[in-house]
C-alpha cells in the first residue's frame, strides 16, 4: 500500500492524469501559503559566514535530479573537500563522519545509500552527514577541509554559500509549488542564484553497464526510475521501489527467479546497498561531465572568498 502510494503521489507530480490535474488546481490555495512561507522564511533569513568556502547543490523539483553524481564530478577537482549532507533514509540521527579521506568509518545503514555512494566514490574527500548543516561544516573544517559541498544545500539560506541549481532538459509544464506541483520553491528562483547548470547544456552524462550479463533485470529505488530509460537495453524488465527503499537479499533473489535473470541490473545508488548480497549485479555506472563554464565559475568564488569575507 505505501508503495502504491508512493508512485502515485510521483505520478501525480509529474505525469498526471486527469483526475490529478483537476486535484492539482484544487489546492492551490495551499500551494500559494506555501509559496509565501518559504519566501517569508529566505526574505528574513540571515546568511552566515562559514569561515571556509561552501558550494551548495541543489535542486528546485523534489525529487532526484543528479545532485549527488554532481557533487562526485565537481568534487573530483578538488583536494582538502569535504561533502555535508543530510543522509535520507538513514537509520540514524545526528552528525556522523562516514568516511575521513576515504576511511570509511560507517555502514551504508547509519550513513545512507547517497552518504555511502560519496564516500566510496571520492577516496580524496572526507564525508559527512548531519540534519544540521552548520554542525557538518564545523566538523568538516576540524577534519582540514579547505572546501565545503553542500549536497541539496539550496534551501539553507541561513549559511552563507554559493548556490548552483541543477536544472534538467526538460520543461515542466507544471510550475507550481507543492502541493499543486513539483517545485519546492517558485521556479523564478533560477534567476537569484549564482549559477543555474542545465542538464545537456553545463553537464552532460555517460552511463556504462559493468559486469552486464545476457539476462538482466533492473532493479531500482531512486526518485522518477523513467529517466534511467534512454540508458537501458531494450526489453529488460523493470521493478521499480520507493527512493531509498531498503533491500532485502531474499527479494532480490526471488525477483531474479521471477525473470529468468542471471544478474540485478541497478545504479550505483542501489549498490552500495546490496553489494553483501549473494547475488550477481550489474551496475549503471554514471559519470557527469562538467563544462568549463562551471569549474571557472566555481574555482573564481573560491579564490575570491577570503577576499570577499
Amino acid at each position: 500500500m505505501k508503495n502504491h502510494l508512493y508512485f502515485w503521489v510521483e505520478r501525480y507530480l509529474f505525469t498526471p492524469n486527469i483526475f490529478q490535474k483537476v486535484l492539482s488546481f484544487l489546492l492551490l490555495p495551499f500551494s500559494l501559503v506555501y509559496c509565501l512561507v518559504v519566501k517569508l522564511k529566505r526574505t528574513f533569513a540571515v546568511a552566515k559566514n562559514q569561515g571556509i568556502p561552501v558550494i551548495s547543490i541543489g535542486n528546485l523539483i523534489v525529487g532526484g535530479s543528479g545532485k549527488t553524481p554532481f557533487s562526485i564530478a565537481l568534487a573530483r577537482e578538488f583536494k582538502d573537500i569535504a561533502i555535508v549532507l543530510r543522509g535520507y533514509g538513514r537509520a540514524s540521527k545526528g552528525l556522523i563522519v562516514v568516511s575521513q579521506y576515504g576511511v570509511i568509518m560507517s555502514d551504508v545503514h547509519r550513513s545512507g545509500d547517497e552518504a555511502m555512494l560519496l564516500a566510496t566514490s571520492l577516496p580524496q574527500a572526507s564525508i559527512i552527514v548531519s540534519e544540521n548543516r552548520q554542525k557538518g561544516i564545523q566538523k568538516a573544517k576540524q577534519l582540514g577541509a579547505k572546501v565545503v559541498i553542500l549536497d541539496d544545500g539550496y534551501s539553507k539560506a541561513g549559511i552563507e554559500k554559493f548556490d548552483i541549481l541543477l536544472k534538467p532538459s526538460v520543461v515542466f509544464q507544471n510550475e507550481f509549488c507543492l502541493p499543486s506541483g513539483p517545485f519546492r520553491e517558485g521556479a523564478s528562483n533560477y534567476k537569484k542564484v549564482d549559477l543555474v547548470a542545465t542538464e545537456n547544456v553545463d553537464f552532460t552524462r555517460d552511463v556504462t553497464i559493468i559486469n552486464p550479463s545476457d539476462r538482466m533485470v533492473l532493479v531500482t529505488a531512486i526518485s522518477k526510475p523513467q529517466r534511467l530509460e534512454k540508458f537501458l537495453p531494450p526489453f529488460i524488465e523493470r521493478v521499480y521501489f520507493p527512493d531509498h527503499y531498503q533491500f532485502q537479499e531474499r527479494e532480490l533473489a526471488k525477483i531474479l527467479r521471477q525473470h529468468n535473470a542471471d544478474s540485478i541490473l541497478t545504479t550505483q545508488k542501489d549498490a552500495v546497498k546490496m553489494k553483501d548480497f549473494r547475488i550477481d549485479l550489474s551496475v549503471l555506472e554514471l559519470d557527469i561531465h562538467l563544462s568549463s563554464r562551471i569549474l571557472r565559475d566555481v574555482n573564481k568564488y573560491i579564490a575570491n572568498f577570503g577576499k570577499i569575507s
